[in-house]
């Protein structure tokens, strides 16, 4: 069960994407997370491992350990990763915690909305579909 400070984070984390996301995404809930996802509308074919579901973009999950920004962009295209690594110090103290795609968030007080602002505008959803297809093996 997650702290009111957890929902609140993550409702802060939402809005903040919403108000930076190019338009075309949709939110929704995918694997159990508030996710921005390519419509079908879009990109009738799905996500590669279950084409019955929207092609997935930014998930948010919340545990008891955390807050986690899942962002297939920064999996799939290292431009984008080097600039989140060049940008972070300029919106944080301590070191980046972030796997192959996904930012782990360990203090909830300390999330850098605007950076997350400025990373969630940075791909269009024309251009992560024309990444998703590059990458994707069929």
């Amino acid at each position: 069960m997650l702290t009111n400070e957890q929902k609140e984070t993550t409702s802060n984390i939402i809005a903040t994407i919403e108000e930076n996301i190019p338009s075309g995404f949709e939110k929704t809930t995918n694997y159990g997370m508030p996710s921005f996802v390519v419509p079908k509308s879009i990109y009738p074919d799905g996500y590669h491992c279950d084409s019955s579901l929207p092609v997935p973009f930014i998930s948010i999950g919340s545990r008891k350990s955390g807050i986690s920004l899942h962002h297939m962009g920064l999996y799939a295209d290292s431009n984008l990763t080097i600039w989140l690594k060049k940008e972070w110090p300029k919106h944080m103290k301590t070191k980046i915690n972030m796997g192959k795609g996904c930012i782990r968030f360990k203090n909830i007080k300390k999330i850098p909305y605007k950076l997350i602002g400025e990373l969630v505008s940075k791909m269009t959803v024309d251009e992560w579909v024309d990444i998703y297809k590059k990458n994707v093996k069929n």
